[in-house]
Formats: C-alpha cells, sequence, structure tokens
C-alpha cells in the first residue's frame, strides 16, 4: 500500500490505517526510538503513541512525505521521554550524542526561539546539501537516527575510524558555516 492510501486511510477513519502504518514503518519507527531510547518497552510505547498522534492529526494535516512525518513525530516522543527519564543510566549514551553537536549548534533561548530554530534548521539543511553523499548519509544516521559509530561503520563497510573522522570534519565544517551565516555558536 503506498503512502497516499494510507493517508486516505487515516482520513476516512479507517482503523486499517494503523495496521497498514504499521506493517510498512513499524520497525522503522521502532528502530529509531529504540535508538534514543535503547529501551524496547520505552520505544514501543513511542511508536504506539506515534500512531494515536498521526491519528488525531490526519485530517486536517495531510503529510507530503507519511514516513518523514512518522519519524519526526517518532523521534521527538522519543526525545522527550529520554529528557524526562534521563536521570536514570539508561540515558548516557543519547546524552553523550546530543553533547557532540553542542561545540557547532548553538543553544536558543527566550521569545524568539522558533523563529531562530527555523532559521538555523534551513542553514543545517543548506549546509548539508552542499556535503558529500557520505558525510551527509553518516551526519544523518548519527545525528537525526541516533546510531552508534559501529553501525554507521557497518552500514557503509568502513572502519570506525573513518566513520569518526567525517563525523569530527563535518562538525567542524558545520561550525564554520554557521559562523559565516551569522549564528553565533
Amino acid at each position: 500500500m503506498d503512502d497516499t492510501q494510507i493517508i486516505d486511510l487515516y482520513w476516512d477513519r479507517d482503523q486499517g490505517a494503523i495496521t497498514a502504518t504499521a506493517g510498512k514503518y513499524g520497525s522503522f519507527l521502532h528502530a529509531l526510538s529504540w535508538n534514543i531510547l535503547r529501551s524496547h518497552h520505552d520505544a514501543e510505547e513511542c511508536v504506539n503513541d506515534t500512531y494515536f498522534r498521526a491519528w488525531n492529526a490526519m485530517p486536517p494535516e495531510r503529510p507530503g512525505a507519511l514516513r518523514a512525518w512518522l519519524g519526526r513525530i517518532t523521534r521527538n516522543l522519543s526525545l522527550d521521554r529520554w529528557k524526562a527519564g534521563r536521570t536514570q543510566s539508561r540515558g548516557a549514551g543519547m546524552e553523550t550524542l546530543l553533547g557532540e553537536l553542542d561545540e557547532c549548534i548553538p543553544d536558543h533561548r527566550g521569545p524568539e526561539q522558533a523563529a531562530e530554530e527555523r532559521v538555523l534548521a534551513e542553514c543545517v539543511s543548506a549546509f548539508l546539501r552542499g556535503q558529500t553523499a557520505d558525510n551527509r548519509y553518516i551526519f544523518l544516521r548519527r545525528y537525526w537516527y541516533g546510531e552508534d559509530i559501529a553501525a554507521i561503520a557497518k552500514r557503509l563497510d568502513c572502519g570506525e575510524s573513518r566513520v569518526k573522522s567525517a563525523l569530527f570534519r563535518t562538525r567542524k565544517a558545520l561550525r564554520a558555516f554557521l559562523e559565516k551565516e551569522g549564528i553565533v555558536v
């Protein structure tokens, strides 16, 4: 079943939409959540919450890219759950992962936060579009999907040191790009 048909099921309020979504994207969503939470139980709850949010959002929303839309919901739910439970020891991996970006992504606070985050997101997207396919892939697998370095190296059939070096160089280039764009890091 293609995405348009699945979205139509949501719009028709057909409960088969959840089954179709789970069949097509369940594994992807669970892996995404698990990479952040490192708990199958918590990941399963976030995926189920994703289906619930999708059910409540459609209609009126009609996502253009269902996989990305669902992935964003799952990722945000997982990060929220991680933040809520980060005092527990299982969150140490994500804290390290997010800490890697601290040097090149500024921390915004205040009433203009939403606008600043939008500008920052556009700049990061523009930066990534200018990167090689491999560097973009490595960066997104690490910082969007939350994969560990060993898993990325295995996917690319290369050594972990290559992935670490690519991430280091990409973060350094991102910082320089953002500073050039006038974003204080």
